[in-house]
């Protein structure tokens, strides 16, 4: 008895650290790479923290930008699209926000970067549970 306890203990323990891997996704922007982390995989009905590394071409970390973050739900049938955006603030060489997804469902993500006045976007895709 005492070895399935554990077993099952172990088990738990597993379960919970794969799941608690935040949603990572990397993409190009013009020159810019571009690392969207969100803390919850997957994202979640509520508030989601968001946090986007940009980096130029030699490799070096873009601290100097203006990011905009701008999330839709599409039309569904008796539904209008709901269109939400936020704002990110530059915290440890990274770009933070938090968006608030009103419900589950599949919603449209826009990152926009703008630095030395011109603007790139990097487009996803997220379901929220």
């Amino acid at each position: 008895m005492k070895r399935l306890v554990i077993a099952f203990t172990i088990v738990l323990v597993a379960a919970g650290l794969v799941y608690a891997k935040n949603y990572e996704l990397t993409k190009k922007a013009g020159e810019y790479t571009v690392l969207v982390t969100i803390d919850k995989n997957p994202p979640v009905t509520g508030k989601n923290n968001m946090a986007v590394g940009i980096k130029d071409a030699a490799g070096k970390d873009v601290t100097d930008a203006t990011v905009a973050i701008d999330y839709v739900m599409p039309a569904m049938p008796g539904m209008p699209p709901m269109n939400y955006k936020a704002g990110a603030m530059l915290k440890d060489k990274r770009y933070v926000a938090t968006l608030d997804f009103s419900m589950a469902g599949p919603w449209s993500v826009s990152i926009k970067i703008t630095r030395m006045g011109k603007t790139q976007s990097v487009k996803l895709n997220v379901d929220v549970k």
